[in-house]
């Protein structure tokens, strides 16, 4: 399968993603994880790359389609990929459709996962995340907190809440959200590709997936 999963944060693209990876070998692709692999392969894109994240600011979109562009076409992809949080933007958008054309690729579906605001809130309120580098074991206060309070089942490390999953911060995400990446959910209905899930079961929305494309 060939998707772009939509959603605000919290919604819960990174979940369902890797739950369809399992369904037939596709591979999840998340922008910070290819900048990442780009940064840690030395390529020379990645140390361009590198220049901007170190600075804090945003990776350009020429730099990012660059990197994309290399990822698309390494062998794992070929049984299908999953873009998590990309495109983010319009000209996002707009760049990709030129490189799926070039290297002749058809995307089956763009999947917007619509929940509640109120749901996002709670759940990224209430997730703790471990502190360890290596580790990042991410918990739930409320659905699945650590064995010990505070204290990381895998590697004993300080389980911690976020900086960006203050609401303040989360209110802040979300208002960015909808400013500049819902107007992708208008881009990809014109194309035709859209179908909007609304649910807060990462196995309903897999479900209705899996069932949109006849697997």
């Amino acid at each position: 399968m060939r998707l772009i999963l939509l959603g605000a944060p919290g919604a819960g693209k990174g979940t369902v993603a890797k739950m369809l990876t399992k369904i037939d070998g596709s591979v999840q692709i998340s922008t910070g994880d290819i900048l990442r692999g780009a940064v840690q392969a030395g390529t020379e894109l990645g140390k361009q790359a590198e220049e901007y994240m170190k600075r804090g600011d945003l990776v350009p979109d020429e730099l990012i389609m660059g990197i994309m562009e290399k990822r698309l076409q390494e062998p794992d992809c070929a049984k299908g990929f999953l873009l998590d949080g990309f495109p983010r933007t319009i000209p996002q958008a707009e760049a990709l459709k030129e490189l799926l054309a070039r290297l002749d690729i058809k995307l089956d579906m763009v999947v917007n996962i619509d929940v509640p605001r109120e749901v996002i809130l709670d759940r990224l309120t209430t997730r703790r995340t471990c502190s360890n580098p290596e580790c990042q074991a991410i918990y739930n206060v409320k659905s699945n907190p650590p064995k010990q309070e505070g204290v990381c089942d895998k590697c004993g490390s300080p389980v911690i809440q976020r900086d960006d999953e203050t609401e303040e911060a989360i209110n802040h995400r979300l208002e960015t959200y909808n400013e500049k990446t819902a107007p992708l959910i208008g881009f990809y209905e014109k194309e035709g590709l859209l179908k909007t899930i609304t649910g807060t079961s990462s196995e309903v929305v897999v479900k209705e997936i899996t069932a949109a494309l006849g697997l």
